[in-house]
């Protein structure tokens, strides 16, 4: 899937390709990641240096999280979950990249939103505006099936509902409202 974005007038898209992992040593996982899904968006975006610093923010509501998949919480990267940032990728035209998966093959539906957003860096406060978003994952049935959910474009109201969330969790950040272009 490709979704286009608009940032400082220059367009540019992210492409998301959901693949189901054959060989997991092969993005770095244990074999019993097999038949989980491996999650890649690649950011394309013709501006140089600091104009092309973005950041990935996402969300996963889980049935294995804490409230049972009622709401969505952070899925920072491991290494740096302890970090006081909503960003879980952040660089220069930054790739998404993850394969979750379990031990155990229970039934489960695990959800992630993901969002590409940007930092303006003259602005004397942190905050954070989202350019563009997908929705992605993965259902184990009772008999250990996995399915993977089919990637969907997400829009402003997806985003704007994860506000007071990310408000809470970060208040040293500001979140901007998804503005439609």
């Amino acid at each position: 899937m490709i979704i286009p974005f608009l940032r400082d007038d220059m367009q540019g898209a992210v492409t998301v390709t959901l693949e189901r992992v054959d060989d997991p040593a092969a993005v770095g996982k244990h074999p019993s990641a097999a038949g989980f899904p491996c999650c890649t968006a690649v950011v394309d975006y013709p501006g140089k240096g600091y104009r092309a610093l973005f950041g990935w923010v996402q969300l996963v509501r889980s049935t294995d999280n804490s409230s049972a998949g009622a709401v969505f919480d952070m899925d920072p990267f491991y290494l740096f979950e302890d970090a006081p940032s909503p960003y879980a990728f952040f660089g220069i035209n930054p790739t998404l990249f993850d394969a979750p998966s379990r031990a155990e093959r229970a039934a489960l539906n695990w959800t992630a939103h993901s969002y590409l957003a940007w930092t303006p860096m003259d602005d004397t406060e942190r905050r954070v505006v989202p350019l563009a978003g997908f929705s992605w994952g993965f259902d184990i049935d009772s008999a250990s099936r996995i399915t993977l959910q089919e990637v969907q474009a997400l829009t402003a109201v997806d985003w704007d509902a994860h506000l007071p969330y990310l408000g809470s969790s970060y208040p040293g950040w500001a979140f901007d409202k998804w503005q439609s272009k």
